[in-house]
């Protein structure tokens, strides 16, 4: 352990203007920098981690636009050090913020960074989630700020995935048969009637065989599984990759938390594939 959340935050759009990937996410990391009252300037790695995107953008990499957006070493003269500022996307679906959290434990164990920053946002490709009803996502933007603590008991535990031995029930994608015209603001997701069942299943599995694995008493941890609808801050659609920041937000400023020790997330989304990791703030 080691690598705790110092700081997070989400972000909706204003609807004053089609939503953006990079507004969202620019917006939500720098609420978190200003929670942790840290400048830009101390950031060394930033990871995107976000799936669905405005005009279905794909190059150049959406985590080089927030950087920018953020203003993390925007001139290299100045600040020529390798490790600072260096941003990337890493892209899994729902799983993507854990994901993250395992190559900045990496990262931050090997001191290649003091701070790494993961953005998680997803738009509609039209820039209005609102505006189809067959699209089940929502405008959200989630962003963590992580560092190393100096309490070795405190922050992230390993990282474990799970994949099920069956075809995928989800899955999005650019129907380029049917696309005509607007194809850089349409997209395809398909999900099977009982998926949501499916998934929670194959959730509940993962936790149970990572709690096994670990020797966890669930009974004094708090899990940060999957959210819904109603979990999305008020935007129309479900959290999709913000989701796990989305959940942390609410576990911490709830009351529920101090019951228990630690949290568990879980995430869990195409593949089917789940992923969890166990994380115990400090003083705990």
């Amino acid at each position: 352990m080691g690598m705790i959340i110092s700081a997070a935050a989400t972000a909706l759009p204003d609807r004053s203007a089609p939503a953006s990937v990079v507004d969202l996410a620019g917006r939500a990391a720098r609420g978190a920098l200003a929670r942790a009252q840290v400048p830009a300037s101390s950031i060394g790695t930033l990871i995107n981690v976000g799936v669905y995107r405005e005009h279905n953008t794909f190059e150049p990499a959406m985590a080089a636009l927030v950087q920018k957006e953020v203003g993390i070493n925007l001139d290299y003269i100045a600040d020529p050090e390798p490790a600072a500022g260096f941003s990337f996307d890493l892209m899994n679906g729902a799983c993507g913020v854990l994901n993250a959290v395992q190559v900045g434990q990496a990262l931050l164990d090997t001191g290649s960074t003091e701070r790494l920053l993961i953005t998680a946002a997803d738009v509609h490709p039209g820039g209005d989630a609102d505006h189809d009803a067959d699209y089940p996502y929502a405008d959200l933007a989630g962003a963590l700020l992580l560092e190393r603590s100096a309490d070795p008991e405190a922050g992230f535990g390993p990282v474990r995935h799970y994949t099920a031995d069956r075809p995928t029930d989800v899955e999005g994608y650019l129907d380029t048969a049917t696309m005509g015209r607007h194809g850089r603001t349409t997209i395809t997701v398909r999900r099977e009637p009982d998926h949501a069942e499916r998934l929670g299943e194959f959730a509940a599995r993962a936790v149970a065989d990572y709690a096994r694995e670990f020797g966890i008493d669930l009974d004094e941890t708090l899990v940060i599984g999957p959210s819904t609808a109603t979990d999305a801050g008020g935007a129309p659609g479900e959290p999709h990759t913000a989701a796990p920041v989305l959940g942390y937000l609410r576990a911490t400023d709830g009351v529920r938390h101090d019951d228990h020790d630690q949290f568990l997330f879980v995430s869990v989304g195409a593949g089917p594939s789940a992923a969890c990791a166990l994380y115990r703030p400090e003083g705990r």
